[in-house]
């Protein structure tokens, strides 16, 4: 279970812990998948396009990855949130505290995916890389985080299922 106490625990690479950050300001927790990863790609993307809403919100985004910190800014950079805090967890012991599960065979590689994947390389340009830093088994999900509480979440079903970012913003008006 996630408390005040876990999240004192979870620092990210600038040394700050996610209970204190979300006592400033809504935390909005972004765990993805492994860096291959097409829906990773996309998420960052996603993420990049909606930081100004998010900021001008007052909501601070953090990233978790499951690789290490240079590695992780080295993708980043590609999509201009490289000065955004960041987690590492290469085991996924995060990724479980959340409740983020290994992905079944229909999770990852279902019709839905195939689907969305083709959509993503078509619009965005955007292909799976060869190298897979992280768990490929491993769901993504989206977390809103504000006085150690969590107040909105999104837990993935398929890998190609797609935050609603507006819901997220609207939850820190209601809390």
């Amino acid at each position: 279970m996630i408390n005040r106490q876990n999240l004192s625990l979870i620092k990210t690479n600038k040394g700050h812990d996610l209970a204190s950050l979300s006592d400033r300001s809504p935390v909005l927790l972004v765990f993805l998948r492994h860096f291959g990863c097409v829906f990773c790609k996309a998420s960052m993307l996603d993420i990049s396009r909606k930081r100004k809403e998010f900021e001008a919100e007052g909501v601070k985004i953090v990233l978790v990855h499951m690789a290490d910190f240079d590695t992780a800014d080295t993708y980043f950079k590609d999509f201009g949130i490289q000065d955004l805090e960041q987690i590492s967890d290469p085991e996924c012991k995060y990724y479980a505290a959340f409740g983020l599960v290994k992905g079944s065979f229909s999770q990852l590689f279902g019709l839905k995916t195939w689907m969305r994947g083709f959509e993503i390389a078509a619009t965005e340009q955007m292909l799976p890389a060869r190298t897979r830093i992280g768990d490929g088994l491993q769901m993504p999900g989206i977390f809103m985080i504000r006085h150690a509480e969590i107040i909105g979440s999104f837990i993935h079903n398929s890998v190609a299922d797609k935050p609603d970012y507006q819901s997220f913003i609207a939850v820190c008006h209601i809390h």
